[in-house]
């Protein structure tokens, strides 16, 4: 089996997948197409922590009414339905290796998402994400080769410590177990994704991956919340959600893993504590601090740096 370590490297992530529509042809060199150079990235990895914060935030208010894990299944197993809808993927043609990375992306997918729900029903978002986060600086500074990341992934992880306010020891033992294991099915979702986005055209194996997802989460959200799960009002929030949270995100993800370096994008992800504080404060009314506007500051900033010192690909 390849290393998770090449597998993220640029040249990984050149051929990653892209909405029905966008044609991605192998062999066909795509450098110097994304638009706004290094800024188009960019702009997607924003947009989808936006949409993916905000959609959190919905999620926690839609908790009491199908609980952590019934807003799982909801997200998932709707996300799969419009994906497969709109990608229409072809399952001929595949081989063993093909279908695994598939089962691998999805397990990923299943996982961050049940474990940063559960973390999320115990402990404040901001502080939920903010652990979650480690997973992806872990996998930059893993991943990189060059000195100037470990850099920006230091003054990340100082803006994610100030953002969690010191007071770690404070949180429930068992969210913040939870949001951990969801940092590293969040780094596994990075690797896997820039794998399945060179093996399957378009957003075929999102479309898939996302499909075996909501299969593993569907005998958790039926145990938990059972009817309730059908109740038109939860299905209706339960739309919102997997449409903020799952289906533009992780196609936005998947263009940007396609443009930039893989540990670049990781150190990018630090931005998502950032905007869950912000998306807490202003949905969840949860208290926004001088602290936590100051590491907000940092994280930015590192991110700022990951970016302006990125190689130009091509």
């Amino acid at each position: 089996m390849d290393s998770p370590v090449k597998d993220v490297t640029p040249a990984a992530t050149a051929a990653a997948a892209e909405p029905r529509g966008v044609s991605v042809r192998e062999g066909v060199s795509v450098r110097g197409k994304a638009p706004g150079g290094r800024l188009g990235p960019v702009a997607l990895v924003v947009t989808s922590g936006l949409s993916v914060q905000f959609g959190a935030a919905v999620a926690v208010l839609l908790m009491p009414r199908a609980g952590a894990l019934g807003v799982v299944t909801l997200r998932l197993v709707l996300a799969a339905v419009v994906l497969l809808a709109v990608c229409r993927p072809r399952v001929r043609g595949y081989g063993r290796a093909d279908w695994g990375t598939i089962v691998a992306f999805g397990t990923a997918m299943a996982g961050m998402n049940v474990l940063i729900y559960q973390s999320s029903s115990r402990i404040p978002l901001g502080a939920a994400v903010t652990l979650e986060v480690l997973g992806p600086l872990i996998l930059s500074v893993v991943a990189s080769r060059r000195w100037t990341n470990l850099l920006w992934a230091g003054l990340a992880l100082v803006g994610v410590v100030l953002l969690g306010g010191g007071g770690f020891d404070r949180l429930d033992p068992l969210g913040a177990a939870f949001a951990l294991g969801a940092g590293g099915m969040w780094a596994a979702y990075i690797v896997f994704g820039a794998r399945t986005g060179r093996r399957f055209p378009q957003a075929d194996g999102l479309a898939l991956a996302m499909a075996f997802g909501a299969v593993l989460s569907l005998p958790l959200g039926i145990a938990e919340a059972g009817g309730r799960l059908l109740v038109p009002s939860t299905v209706a929030l339960g739309l919102a959600v997997a449409l903020m949270s799952s289906v533009l995100p992780y196609t936005l993800e998947l263009l940007a893993l396609r443009r930039m370096p893989a540990p670049t994008f990781a150190i990018l992800m630090s931005l998502e504590p950032a905007v869950a504080a912000l998306a807490g404060f202003l949905v969840l009314s949860q208290a926004l601090s001088a602290a936590d506007a100051l590491a907000i500051a940092l994280v930015i900033a590192a991110s700022i740096g990951a970016v302006r010192t990125t190689r130009p690909k091509g």
